[in-house]
């Protein structure tokens, strides 16, 4: 939806969660000398002032990145995702850039690889394709991505990674998301793809997981982390999960020590819960 600005919720629990698994497995196709394309169906802005208008009316940065900023007690795997964001914010003491997924995809893409991005909100569009301008391996649409993605696989070397992460503001996008996949697994059977959902009271996002499931031709890994409560009237999100088809085989091992950590290191109210589940034929 035109009306949506990702920026209102850059680097929040929901992104900590997305973003430390798109790094998990971009770095498992960088195991291999052969590229691979990243396609990022709603790219949004690329990256986000954290000291902006949109950013601060919720602040929901400071209960994500922002819980982990200071810390030096971090897994691995989270103490690689936070040296990013530190190198995007130059290694200054204070938080106040976060990387986007197209960010942090750049950050770990090698001169074999190609990055296709597309955003359909004309603002988002302008910041985003002025910050890749000129980037060699990278395109930057204005585009629906659900349409766009049917022209990006499979990947001329049949190596590549779909992020799926629309806004979710409607029902639709949810119906969406199932049909894009449909259509993607039978251009691309053995890509990966990850999809983000919020976890939030519409039928849609309790659904979507097992509709999934459904889909997955081979292999599936379900990881979701619950660290806050809805509002009174149930509105709110009270966590998000991320949904892989066709997850790197070390998947698995790598976020089984990681979501409970996070689920601590990230908890709002109440006692949090995670979620990790995988099936491979």
């Amino acid at each position: 939806m035109l009306a949506y600005r990702h920026a209102f919720h850059a680097g929040n629990h929901g992104d900590v969660l997305k973003h430390v698994v798109l790094m998990r497995i971009l770095a498992h196709l960088n195991a291999k000398d052969k590229g691979w394309r990243f396609v990022d169906t709603h790219a949004g802005a690329g990256g986000y002032a954290l000291s902006g208008h949109y950013a601060r009316q919720r602040a929901e940065f400071a209960d994500g990145i922002g819980r982990l900023w200071a810390r030096d007690d971090l897994p691995g795997a989270l103490a690689e995702y936070v040296a990013l964001v530190r190198r995007v914010n130059g290694d200054r003491a204070a938080l106040d850039q976060y990387p986007g997924s197209p960010l942090i995809a750049q950050a770990l893409m090698r001169p074999q690889d190609q990055l296709r991005l597309f955003e359909l909100h004309p603002t988002d569009y302008r910041i985003l394709a002025s910050a890749f301008a000129g980037d060699p391996g990278v395109e930057v649409r204005m585009a629906d991505g659900f349409e766009a993605l049917k022209s990006q696989l499979p990947p001329p070397t049949r190596r590549g990674l779909v992020l799926i992460d629309p806004s979710y503001e409607g029902e639709r996008d949810y119906a969406k998301v199932l049909a894009a996949l449909r259509d993607a697994l039978r251009r691309f059977a053995d890509g990966t793809y990850l999809v983000w959902y919020p976890q939030v009271g519409k039928l849609g996002a309790r659904e979507l997981p097992r509709r999934l499931q459904a889909l997955a031709p081979k292999a599936w890994l379900h990881a979701r982390l619950t660290v806050a409560r809805p509002d009174a009237s149930g509105f709110g999100m009270a966590g998000s999960g991320v949904f892989v088809i066709n997850p790197p085989h070390t998947l698995h091992a790598q976020l089984q020590p990681l979501l409970p950590w996070l689920a601590q290191a990230l908890a709002q109210a109440g006692e949090p819960t995670w979620l990790l589940d995988q099936h491979a034929v």
